[in-house]
């Protein structure tokens, strides 16, 4: 009988072993928040071994400011600290008043930073070891139960020597640091890139998602993230090139178009749409060749082309377009 009780009983603790007594989900690991002096864009970036690390940890809105909250998590830091800061409260009066109400604030860990550059963070002194954190003059990195002490200075001197670096790169180059320093101690497995916009502007839709990028679950979330990100500049410059096309900036097009294939030269929608504007720009024998090898691997895409001259998005004559769909 003993021993069934005791078996009961730590199965009992291993299935509560990841949350707290009122039921948050751990997200022991290592974050950054930040403040981009020259364009006033703010960023939280983190990484941590614990699945969907983004779904809890990282938090932001566009001209108001972002929130990492983590160790023994308390979501509810996230919407209530952007309320706060909604109001008119300092990154610090924001921070000191979500404490005050919170029994468990010796096992937190929570940093802000606001969209006037205000910084705050504290690291309740229950974290698990090794955990800190360094606050700087626009942002603040912090960890816990890392594998040893070095994790946040080696990210504060990554985003200090980065500068030159746009916000998000900057954000990873801080995150690689702190992995090369050791990390968590228990290993990674996701990460979360979020950027907003310092001022608000009456387009929400894009000023809260300047990046937004997830990495769930992987053994190597920061080289998924930095794949992630990469990819996410491609499309920009996709994005971009779509604009041209709207008004018939044909040049811009394949600018954009061509800029894009170079960061992802294996994506065939990228290679597809350069062609296009190559052809455009009755350029159609170079864009013939560069059709060829994507007819290849997918014939639709020479349905496609068929299909463009009706929308004007390709501006060729019958015996050109006979060309590009041969």
């Amino acid at each position: 009988m003993r021993l069934l009780s005791l078996f009961l009983l730590c199965a009992s603790l291993t299935a509560h072993a990841q949350r707290t007594r009122q039921g948050e989900p751990f997200a022991h690991t290592f974050s950054i928040v930040a403040r981009d002096e020259a364009t006033g864009d703010l960023a939280v970036g983190v990484q941590s071994h614990w699945f969907s690390v983004g779904t809890t940890v990282s938090w932001g809105e566009a001209g108001v400011g972002v929130v990492a909250t983590q160790s023994f998590t308390n979501k509810s830091f996230g919407i209530r600290g952007l309320r706060l800061l909604k109001e008119g409260k300092t990154a610090q009066q924001t921070l000191d008043e979500l404490l005050q109400t919170d029994e468990g604030r010796d096992v937190r860990q929570v940093a802000i930073a606001d969209a006037k550059g205000n910084v705050a963070v504290h690291t309740g002194a229950k974290c698990i070891d090794f955990a800190g954190h360094h606050k700087g003059a626009t942002y603040s990195v912090q960890a816990n139960m890392m594998l040893n002490s070095t994790v946040p200075d080696a990210m504060a001197a990554a985003f200090e020597k980065n500068k030159a670096m746009p916000l998000p790169e900057r954000v990873l180059s801080a995150l690689n640091a702190a992995q090369a320093a050791g990390g968590d101690i228990r290993g990674r497995q996701s990460a979360v890139l979020l950027v907003v916009k310092g001022k608000a502007t009456d387009a929400p839709w894009d000023d809260n998602h300047l990046v937004d990028l997830r990495v769930d679950d992987a053994e190597q979330p920061l080289a998924e993230l930095g794949r992630l990100l990469r990819t996410h500049r491609a499309y920009e410059y996709m994005n971009a090139g779509d604009l041209a096309t709207e008004k018939n900036d044909m040049k811009g097009a394949m600018d954009a178009y061509g800029a894009a294939m170079k960061l992802f030269p294996k994506n065939l929608e990228m290679k597809y749409w350069t062609a296009i504007a190559l052809a455009n720009t009755k350029q159609v024998a170079k864009a013939v060749q560069l059709l060829k090898p994507i007819y290849a691997q997918d014939a639709n895409w020479r349905e496609l082309t068929r299909r463009l001259p009706k929308v004007g998005l390709l501006t060729v004559s019958a015996p050109e377009l006979a060309q590009l769909v041969k």
